[in-house]
């Protein structure tokens, strides 16, 4: 099984401080669990992309760039899911 490495955009990090301090471990979590297995069961790829995915994490979104080459998942937003396509 193959490793990922884990980076987080300065702006999802960001956008993680303004969350909901009960979700935050969850949302890590799951992110967490990206490296392991970048395309987890409900993730699912965003329309005119190549490599940018979202997973669900109760009304949050985590959306997420993959690069086999590179063997790196990149979080590029976390929001609720009201707000995070905008």
């Amino acid at each position: 099984m193959a490793f990922f490495r884990l980076e987080w955009r300065a702006s999802a990090a960001k956008e993680l401080r303004k969350i909901d301090r009960q979700m935050i471990p969850r949302i890590v979590e799951a992110a967490e669990q990206l490296a392991c297995e970048p395309l987890p069961p409900g993730a699912k790829k965003l329309q005119g992309t190549e490599f940018i995915y979202r997973i669900r994490v109760g009304d949050y979104r985590i959306v997420y760039e993959v690069a086999e080459t590179a063997a790196c998942v990149t979080i590029v937003r976390v929001r609720h899911r009201k707000e995070v396509y905008r």
